[in-house]
Parts: structure tokens; C-alpha cells; sequence
């Protein structure tokens, strides 16, 4: 793994690498795709973009629009794709894991009880909309598989998912017993 290509740039690529895609494009397949696991703002991508377009990764090619400024559609190039696939085949990139909401945890014995109680319930009802998020995913992603018709990809694609699922049902699941050990009155008082 290379440090000169970021983990947003060889997302990019590979989203480049299924066609050619407009920075507005970009942001909405981010957002209706991968957001569970990897969010991107409208910022981030377009100077991504610039960046990947001085390596010469993409080639921008500006397409007239009636009564508005041209589209800028994205190309990824030769050396672009080379990048993705040696990205795609090097080490998985991993880096230390930071909750803060772990964080917090950690630190709760200062707290009441009852305030911890409340923290736990709010955790709890916020995982659960996470999960209703999560699986509304599947119907997101169907104008994709129909531009991408490929059984392998929207595979892999669901993978993420399956993974993001999975931590939350475990996250609420430990959760949930947090609560049942605090009204079982297992905390120490001291």
C-alpha cells in the first residue's frame, strides 16, 4: 500500500473505474452506497478530484450544458486504474480503532446511576436507527446495480453492509445488556 493514495482517493477510483461520474455524482453514490462505513462531503471529493486529476489518475472532460456552466465529468485514466488495482491488492489499510462513545463509557463511573442509565438508553435508541438506516440500503442501491450489472460487485457491495449490520446488532445487543446490569444494581457503589 502506497501512502501516496489515500483510502478516499482509491474510493473514488473505483467508483471511476464503473464509468465516468460528475463530483455531484460522486457525492450521491457515496452517500447512497457507502456512507455506513465510509461518508464523504461535496468538498472532499472535489479536491480529491483536483488532486487525482494532477496525478494524472482522471482526466476531466467538460461537457456543455444549455443556460448553465459545463458538467465536469470524470475519466479515470490508465495510470488511475493501475493505482486502483495495486491499492485493491495490497494490504488491507488499518488503523487504530477511536470510539467516542467507548470513550465516554470509560470515564462514566463518575457519573450517576441514573445518568448513566439515560446515556445508555439514548446509545440504544440511537443504534436502532442506524440499523432502520442500514437496511433501507439494499433499495438504494438498485438504480446502481442496474447501471453496474454485475452479480460479483453488487455481492461484495452487500458484504459492507452485512458487516455494518452486524456491529450494530452487536453494539445494541451489548448495550442492552449494560441497562439489564445497571436496574440489576451490579454496579459498585464506589
Amino acid at each position: 500500500f502506497k501512502a501516496a493514495t489515500s483510502n478516499r482517493m482509491s474510493a473514488i477510483l473505483g467508483f471511476l473505474n464503473y464509468q465516468p461520474y460528475t463530483g455531484y455524482d460522486l457525492k450521491k453514490i457515496f452517500d447512497d452506497s457507502v456512507r455506513h462505513f465510509w461518508p464523504a462531503d461535496q468538498g472532499q471529493i472535489y479536491r480529491t478530484l483536483s488532486k487525482m486529476n494532477d496525478k494524472t489518475w482522471v482526466a476531466k472532460e467538460t461537457v456543455p450544458q444549455e443556460n448553465r456552466p459545463g458538467r465536469k465529468v470524470y475519466h479515470i485514466t490508465k495510470s488511475g486504474r493501475a493505482e486502483l488495482r495495486e491499492w485493491l491488492t495490497g494490504l488491507p489499510p488499518v488503523r487504530p480503532s477511536r470510539s467516542a462513545s467507548l470513550i465516554q463509557v470509560f470515564f462514566a463511573g463518575q457519573l450517576s446511576d441514573e445518568e448513566i442509565l439515560e446515556k445508555f438508553e439514548l446509545f440504544i435508541s440511537h443504534i436502532r436507527e442506524v440499523i432502520t438506516v442500514y437496511e433501507l440500503i439494499p433499495d438504494q442501491l438498485t438504480p446502481y446495480q442496474q447501471e453496474i450489472q454485475s452479480p460479483r460487485e453488487h455481492f461484495f457491495w452487500l458484504l459492507t453492509l452485512e458487516n455494518g449490520l452486524a456491529s450494530a446488532r452487536a453494539n445494541l445487543a451489548w448495550a442492552e445488556t449494560v441497562i439489564q446490569r445497571i436496574k440489576n444494581n451490579e454496579i459498585p457503589d464506589k
